[in-house]
């Protein structure tokens, strides 16, 4: 992770960024490979639960919600 990436966890409500990578593996990396979730990506947090978890996300025109744990394995730059 270089010094302008963090994990999207950390975008603000509405703020845009763009994915740079994930640090997941295996099944759970094709799941988000398979929601549109690659390097260059833009990607918004929309609407967070009551609870705080999970977050609606607008990627490639779909809302999308993901749990922090997911979320936290997505790298972006905002």
């Amino acid at each position: 992770m270089n010094s302008r990436e963090m994990p999207l966890t950390r975008v603000p409500m509405g703020a845009r960024a763009s994915v740079t990578g994930l640090s997941a593996e295996g099944a759970e990396r094709r799941r988000m490979l398979d929601l549109g979730v690659i390097a260059g990506t833009a990607i918004r947090p929309l609407y967070r639960s009551p609870s705080g978890n999970p977050v609606a996300y607008l990627i490639r025109g779909a809302v999308i919600a993901l749990r922090a744990a997911d979320a936290a394995k997505i790298l972006v730059t905002a």
